[in-house]
């Protein structure tokens, strides 16, 4: 969003012929709207001016340009008023993956050769630094070389920077199957009932009562390990703001499993203690960490990153969950996927899911390389510092449109 400020306003004061001038300030308020329109996943890219109706809060608003722009060009224009947009790229490419594979080098590479070009600035965040492609980079080594050298970061920093979350992973595997080898024996001895046992050297002969209160404390760990500050994502998305041109985030998130106990033991094992109130609350405990709700204020993120004009790709890597005796991996990632799915809509950014990173970098720099850039001054105009909602939609058409969904008025 552009603002012009126009100093104006002379005013004539007294009976004795006493001028004073007064400066008062007025806007003049130029929103832009990034607008991708598909059918089906068919990019549609003969629209022009006459076709779209967008509004600000409900209310109709005027059209004044409607750029069509690939890539970087302005392939057309078409203008009641001229603007000089501006089509220079900001790419941040986002890793929260526990371990690097070659798939995910496989679509760095894809990225690095076929989407990147000399002008664009990208910015790649792994679980350990964040690095800056200098500008020059192009002239200075080739893109294999290039391509090599952030591969090479990217599978060190996945493997230092995720080590204690892999460890406690492991941590909570052990303390799962030793669990269950202390279930077995006494649900053998009084039921009959017949388990695989894995013995567990660590905690060999240790009570059910610690290994629930280890496992718990083992959760707790985790939840801290992971845990994302919100006002962080609200001052990141402050910086983008004052990033000039367009930008674009992609994040590539990895599912979340978390061994635990099949329910079906934890039952049978569960009912022989009803009269252990604070076993059962042991249990009680571990269930609720279980349970993952959002703890961010979402419509709050949306807000401020549809105002920053940045548009979220979400991908996430699908991997399948393992398989091990009497353990069940269950995905723990849904807070995350929810709230970052809310994210990428109020942006008009592309989320999707998939075991192939290639697929989702490719699918993810196709929805997003052409688009249209639309123009409005807002009528009325004030600036009350709310929030602002935009509604963009092609007259007589069905189709699918990704915006930004807003602005605040500040």
């Amino acid at each position: 969003m552009r603002k012009y400020f126009i100093l104006a306003a002379f005013v004539l004061l007294g009976g004795l012929a006493l001028a004073q001038q007064l400066a008062e300030e007025s806007f003049v308020i130029n929103v832009e709207v990034p607008v991708r329109v598909f059918k089906g996943n068919r990019f549609i890219d003969d629209l022009t001016i006459a076709d779209f109706e967008i509004t600000e809060d409900g209310r109709p608003q005027k059209l004044e340009a409607v750029y069509y722009v690939k890539k970087r060009s302005v392939e057309r224009r078409d203008e009641l008023k001229r603007f000089v947009p501006q089509t220079n790229r900001n790419f941040y490419l986002f890793f929260e993956i526990s371990e690097y594979t070659a798939k995910l080098g496989q679509a760095l590479e894809g990225f690095i050769h076929d989407v990147i070009m000399p002008g664009d600035i990208l910015t790649i965040v792994t679980p350990m630094k964040t690095y800056r492609l200098k500008a020059r980079a192009f002239e200075i080594r080739s893109r294999d070389e290039i391509s090599e050298q952030v591969k090479s970061l990217l599978r060190r920093d996945a493997g230092i920077g995720n080590s204690e979350y892999n460890n406690i992973i492991a941590d909570l595997e052990d303390l799962s199957r030793a669990m269950i080898e202390a279930m077995s024996k006494q649900l053998n001895a009084q039921n009959d009932f017949v388990l695989e046992t894995i013995t567990v050297m660590e905690y060999k002969d240790t009570s059910i009562d610690e290994l629930l209160t280890r496992y718990t404390q083992t959760l707790k760990r985790l939840e801290q390990l992971r845990a994302m500050d919100e006002q962080q994502l609200l001052n990141f998305a402050q910086v983008l703001k004052t990033d000039p041109g367009q930008k674009y985030v992609y994040l590539f998130y990895e599912r979340e499993f978390i061994p635990r106990i099949d329910p079906k033991i934890l039952t049978v094992y569960s009912e022989m203690y009803q009269d252990r109130p604070d076993i059962l609350q042991s249990f009680s405990d571990v269930f609720g960490f279980y349970r993952r709700e959002s703890s961010f204020n979402v419509a709050r993120l949306r807000e401020a990153y549809a105002d920053a004009s940045i548009a979220i790709h979400f991908l996430l890597i699908a991997k399948p969950p393992k398989t091990t005796p009497g353990l069940q991996y269950k995905e723990q990632s849904d807070d995350i996927f929810s709230t970052f799915q809310e994210m990428t809509q109020a942006t008009g950014g592309f989320s999707e899911a998939s075991q192939n990173p290639v697929q989702l970098m490719k699918d993810a720099v196709e929805a997003s390389e052409s688009y249209y850039l639309l123009y409005y001054t807002p009528r009325p105009y004030q600036k009350d510092g709310k929030f602002h909602a935009i509604s963009v939609k092609v007259k007589g058409k069905d189709y699918r449109i990704a915006h930004r969904q807003g602005y605040y008025a500040n």
